[in-house]
């Protein structure tokens, strides 16, 4: 049987059809019903592939050349494989396989009302896209393929592809036998994608491995621009527990400047070229919301199907596309994803730079993976600068891999380049290598020079970072079933949205504290009030700044709102359905006046830490405006994006009548506690809410300590003057009398008690205490939870 239709085979025949053939007629016969769109085609069998290559006695030679190639000397890899594709390229294909063929072709083309339509031609291994191996891209595709003659040429191009230098090093590499992998070929109409957008999904967080998450990745013209890494892609973020349940469920979305596209060539040399994206669209998401739920429910569809189908989690990398002529979503190919689904999830591991030495930071980039690695500079502009010289450790600086570059990849300490984003080939084959990476850096390859000692981190969130010389690190390895179970429970504080996920992974009860103002000060940026009042900003200049801040927003209110329910939901998604405890802002006028625009807005106190802040901003006139913006995203994000598992909490509330007048002014921008399941924490962190305690938790549904205002206003002392750091001490027995007694009240008003404040972080004799006390949690910085577990334990062992 040399060809088939795709709808006639499925995952069944992988040794006849491939993988990805199988995969996309699996999907048309199963999946089809659920309205799932995948653009018909038909399949060149393995068997076509034998009889081509028995027809042009090729077998023997290959073989030959195969076992002379040592994938560790580059040279000899690159002089073999080229021998082998040339003696598959000069074959002929039989007269039998032609005319079977160039039928399919046509009966294909009249479907779709043409005498000779665009189709790709897409290789499809026998052993690639199997859930134990990715083999991404190790095989070639040709695009807008027309006509019988440029059909059998890419036909020819396909099979000489499966013994490509890289397809060849991965499959030694993975310990695949040559001689056991054969090729089929997808003939299939072309999306015409180049007229609209196009890019990948994945059913999981690439970097966290975190299963509730699905990222798309998008841009313009063809998805082969995304794929190959050639520019940063939109990336968007959607979360699976709330789509189900019918919420709009996006819970981030990042606008990358897409300044070029691939499109159809007329040149006959040239299938495809890369144009210019105009400057409007540079600065447009690629693909609008509905088409994004459309797609994510897909995705979550061919997960479910899979899964079921390997009796496993079957996480799924996805190509999709959207047809520029018809506006049609399509799905282009689905293959398993094959780095986290391997990974034993009971094993934490985690890099850590040690404290106290001195960074440099050179430049930053997208992270892939969460390790650390040191090693010596080593640039290339291209592939064809790959070498001998190439030495096991260097760090591999270039503009751009892809799959050909494997062969020097997997010696590679680290890798660095200019453009792509954390779903292109070279991220998922650098995650497959257990290889530190770092994509889209933009300038790498200028700031960074032959033989520089580097250390390259993407320990730190999303972003990775590169720093001048060996820095010390650490690798810490916690078996997660090994540690002792405790009833107290541990939250964390969390203050990157960025770095949520990663957090999660750690054994938790949720957030106990996670600050806006982390948000507001790094991702907005700007003051809310000034957002409010743009217009008369005197400072020119700021307006400019906050301009470039708030391009594609359509206003500078609608900037600050998404902003911050994006930051919110990231960290609230990460830890759902656990309890996430959002604090509202809680700068110092001289904090809030260093944001842009805020020394317009903010009034010169003498002592800012017990001055206009917390709650008596809030139902002020002259702010009130701003808080309503918080309360705002906290809505959306509540009841758009359905993460309920949001509390939210009031900072620095002196008084029963500021909490009284607080919550009326949240009540008025829409957030009522008991109302969709609200929660309203207060910060204990004024010795007046220890005292009225009592009154305060008949209008609040928990108290959370900030043990360090507490400490600073209980002993009178300033927290940041040095001149009296040796006094403050959590541990002081006024503080500990005060938790002693809030503690007693909180319980018996059937109030919940925690406690997010650093000092059972730094202090696990002050953990003790609160244990011995009661306390119903303990939120600590995340790099202290697993320490502080076996020490909880052993204290909750002494109380036995």
């Amino acid at each position: 049987m040399l060809t088939k239709w795709l709808k006639e085979t499925n995952i069944e025949e992988v040794n006849l059809v491939g993988g990805k053939n199988a995969s996309l007629g699996e999907m048309i016969q199963h999946l089809s019903s659920l309205g799932i769109k995948i653009p018909n085609g038909f399949v060149l069998t393995s068997i076509a592939y034998d009889e081509y290559m028995n027809f042009n006695n090729c077998y023997e030679k290959i073989n030959l050349l195969i076992s002379e190639i040592d994938i560790d000397n580059t040279e000899n890899l690159k002089e073999k494989g080229y021998e082998i594709r040339n003696c598959i390229n000069s074959g002929s294909l039989p007269d039998t396989m032609k005319s079977e063929i160039l039928e399919k072709y046509k009966l294909l083309s009249k479907e779709y009302n043409e005498d000779n339509i665009d189709v790709a031609v897409r290789s499809s291994g026998t052993a690639e896209d199997m859930p134990d191996a990715s083999f991404a891209g190790q095989q070639d595709t040709y695009l807008n393929v027309r006509g019988e003659e440029e059909l059998f040429k890419s036909i020819k191009l396909c099979f000489a592809s499966l013994f490509n230098d890289r397809a060849i090093s991965y499959r030694k590499l993975m310990n695949y036998d040559s001689e056991n992998v054969k090729l089929s070929i997808c003939i299939q109409k072309m999306v015409r994608s180049d007229l609209s957008s196009a890019g990948v999904a994945f059913s999981l967080d690439v970097n966290s491995g975190c299963k509730d998450l699905i990222v798309i990745n998008g841009a313009y013209g063809l998805g082969e621009i995304v794929v190959s890494g050639q520019i940063k892609p939109d990336e968007f973020l959607v979360f699976k527990p709330t789509l189900e349940q019918n919420y709009f469920s996006i819970i981030d979305k990042t606008l990358s400047p897409k300044t070029q596209k691939i499109v159809y060539s007329n040149d006959p040399k040239e299938k495809t070229k890369i144009v210019e994206v105009d400057k409007y669209n540079q600065n447009r998401f690629c693909i609008n919301d509905v088409k994004i739920l459309q797609l994510s429910k897909w995705v979550m569809d061919i997960e479910k199907y899979y899964s079921k189908k390997y009796n496993k989690w079957c996480p799924m990398d996805i190509e999709w596309g959207i047809d520029g002529q018809t506006d049609e979503l399509f799905i282009l190919q689905a293959r398993p994803e094959t780095i986290h689904s391997r990974k034993t999830t009971t094993e934490l591991v985690e890099y850590k730079m040690i404290h106290n030495q001195n960074k440099e930071l050179i430049l930053s980039g997208i992270a892939i993976g969460d390790a650390i690695s040191t090693g010596k500079v080593h640039k290339m502009k291209s592939i064809e600068d790959i070498s001998n010289d190439f030495k096991v450790g260097d760090i591999l600086v270039t503009e751009i891999t892809d799959p050909d570059w494997e062969p020097i990849m997997k010696k590679a300490s680290a890798i660095i380049t200019n453009k792509g984003g954390r779903t292109c080939h070279a991220a998922i084959v650098a995650r497959e290598l257990g290889v530190t990476a770092i994509v889209g850096t933009v300038n790498g390859t200028e700031l960074l020079e032959d033989g520089m000692e580097l250390t390259v981190s993407c320990a730190e969130g999303d972003v990775g970072y590169v720093y001048k010389g060996f820095l010390e690190f650490e690798t810490i390895k916690t078996n997660i079933d090994d540690l002792p179970k405790i009833k107290t429970k541990l939250m964390m504080n969390v203050a990157s949205p960025n770095e949520a996920f990663k957090f999660a992974r750690i054994p938790n009860s949720g957030v106990g504290l996670a600050r806006e103002e982390f948000i507001i000060n790094n991702y907005i940026q700007a003051h809310p009030l000034a957002l409010i009042n743009f217009h008369s900003i005197k400072d020119k200049n700021v307006q400019k700044q906050i301009k470039e801040l708030i391009y594609g927003y359509n206003t500078p209110i609608d900037y600050f709102v998404q902003k911050l329910s994006y930051g919110i939901a990231r960290i609230a998604a990460a830890f759902y359905p656990n309890d996430v405890i959002v604090r509202f802002s809680d700068f110092k006028s001289n904090e809030y006046a260093n944001l842009l625009g805020g020394r317009d807005f903010e009034p010169h106190e003498e002592n800012p830490m017990i001055g206009w802040r917390g709650a008596s901003r809030y139902y002020s006139e002259s702010y009130k405006e701003a808080f309503g913006l918080e309360c705002q995203a906290i809505k959306y994000v509540r009841e758009v994006l359905g993460l309920k598992n949001i509390i939210v909490m009031i900072p620095f509330c002196r008084t029963v009548s500021e909490c009284e007048k607080v919550l009326a002014v949240m009540k008025e921008y829409g957030l009522e506690r008991g109302i969709n399941g609200l929660k309203v924490y207060l910060m204990c962190e004024i010795p007046s809410n220890v005292i009225l305690a009592e009154q305060f938790c008949k209008l609040i549904d928990g108290y959370s300590i900030g043990s360090n205002d507490l400490t600073q206003l209980t002993l009178g002392l300033d927290r940041d003057s040095e001149l009296v750091a040796g006094i403050y001490d959590e541990r002081n027995e006024a503080v500990k009398t005060l938790l002693r007694q809030v503690i007693k009240v909180c319980h018996e008003q059937n109030t919940k008690i925690g406690i997010c404040g650093q000092g059972p972080s730094d202090y696990p004799d002050f953990a003790e205490f609160l244990v011995r006390e009661g306390i119903d949690t303990i939120s600590l910085t995340p790099d202290s939870v697993i320490k502080n577990i076996k020490v909880i334990a052993n204290i909750e062992k002494s109380l036995e």
